[in-house]
């Protein structure tokens, strides 16, 4: 396998407060890795920190074997990255908005009409995106951050809100692009997580207490994930 990411004791303290700590993993092209944890784990820092959003106190991370302290724009371009949060200029249409992250990447017109269909947005690529569904926004959300064709694809809580039918589908466009990429999935939804990943690491108070295949893992992974959580 292709290793894309390499995580080397890594470690965060915000004013003195230690957030992660001596995090290491490595993660390779194909894999759909789940991150689980309760509330302050650690996993949104470790996520910005692997995108360089967010610098770590001490430790490395490569990327393609390139430092991301020393590369960062580098970095950045192999990583598409969907927040919580999801901002979206909701009174732009969707292939406008589309159109307008494309330029920040400054990257071929080709790669929208590729992405729409990648993430079955065809449909409503002419609406406003304030009209769209929550399931709809979310796909949008995906796709911008796939617009630049990035190695690596980070979610952060993509599912949250999502109705079951919306579920579905988001399942169905994660394990349509998850061939050609390595996926770091974060959720507090252990089923979607059970679903998806075929790996899964766990964070408790910024320690890694598991990582594991999930078809090496003999407890359904709520029993496994209250066991580790509550220890």
């Amino acid at each position: 396998m292709i290793m894309l990411i390499k995580v080397k004791n890594i470690s965060k303290s915000y004013n003195n407060k230690l957030v992660l700590d001596n995090i290491s993993f490595n993660l390779n092209k194909g894999e759909i890795v789940g991150f689980l944890g309760p509330n302050g784990a650690g996993k949104s820092t470790l996520m910005k920190i692997i995108c360089s959003f967010t610098k770590q106190s001490s430790g490395t991370i490569l990327i393609n074997g390139k430092d991301n302290l020393k590369n960062e724009k580098y970095v950045k371009k192999k990583i598409g990255f969907l927040s919580e949060n999801n901002p979206l200029y909701e009174y732009m249409y969707v292939t406008e908005f589309l159109h307008f992250i494309k330029n920040v990447h400054n990257k071929d017109i080709e790669d929208i009409d590729r992405v729409i269909e990648i993430t079955g947005l065809k449909n409503v690529k002419t609406k406003k995106i304030s009209t769209l569904s929550k399931g709809y926004k979310q796909r949008v959300g995906i796709a911008q951050a796939l617009i630049h064709d990035p190695e690596i694809l980070i979610l952060d809580e993509p599912t949250s809100g999502l109705d079951p039918n919306q579920l579905m589908n988001f399942r169905k466009v994660i394990l349509n692009i998850s061939k050609e990429k390595c996926i770091i999935f974060s959720s507090h939804i252990l089923q979607e997580i059970e679903s998806v990943c075929d790996r899964i690491i766990i964070i408790k108070q910024g320690e890694i207490v598991l990582d594991e295949k999930q078809k090496n893992i003999k407890k359904s992974l709520e029993e496994t994930f209250n066991e580790l959580i509550n220890k």
